[in-house]
């Protein structure tokens, strides 16, 4: 409680009259009352504030939330067409591998025959009749003017490298050849390494 005093004093120490000065009594401000109000009113104070804070930060945060599940969407539309994208370039790249392996097939039987070719041609005196080829094994059979002629093809195709071996599995003398002497073999050629990395 506040007191104010403004009634004049005539008391003075030498007796002269003088002017009273207003005063002001603060009261007890002592009161645990008073003390417990002040300290919920500033507790109540503290605790709005942090909840409008808290409140505040839910909101930044609810927004980040939602803007993070927007790109979410997005990344996960972008990941959806680069898995097709991927499975396209997959499927693709099978196709393309089978091309070429095919390609690949095809150059074995291509090289294999301009070899024979190229072999019985700068052999002289041979001819050949049939090719079968089995795999690892490729037969051969024709005509040849005398034995010489079927030893020389004979070595003439162990130095091109594409047989391992050449064996002789038959010769003998075509009796059906009148004019001049002529004799028909059959040869086994064993594949080599090298031939079957390039079939």
């Amino acid at each position: 409680m506040i007191k104010i005093n403004l009634l004049e004093t005539s008391k003075s120490k030498r007796g002269a009259a003088s002017v009273a000065m207003p005063s002001m009594e603060m009261g007890d401000m002592g009161s645990p009352k008073l003390k417990v109000l002040v300290v919920v009113v500033l507790a109540g104070l503290f605790n709005l504030g942090y909840w409008y804070r808290l409140d505040h930060q839910s909101q930044a945060i609810a927004k980040q939330m939602k803007a993070a599940e927007q790109k979410n969407r997005e990344l996960a539309d972008v990941k959806a067409k680069f898995m097709d994208r991927q499975n396209q370039a997959n499927a693709y790249k099978r196709r393309v591998d089978v091309i070429d392996g095919l390609r690949a097939n095809q150059t074995g039987p291509v090289n294999l025959l301009a070899m024979l070719g190229e072999t019985v041609n700068n052999t002289e005196a041979v001819w050949l009749s049939k090719m079968d080829d089995t795999g690892p094994v490729v037969k051969l059979e024709g005509t040849a003017l005398s034995t010489d002629a079927v030893a020389n093809l004979i070595a003439n195709l162990q130095k091109t490298g594409f047989f391992k071996s050449v064996e002789i599995d038959e010769t003998y003398q075509d009796e059906n050849i009148k004019d001049m002497q002529a004799f028909q073999f059959m040869l086994n050629c064993e594949k080599g390494s090298t031939e079957k990395g390039k079939s």
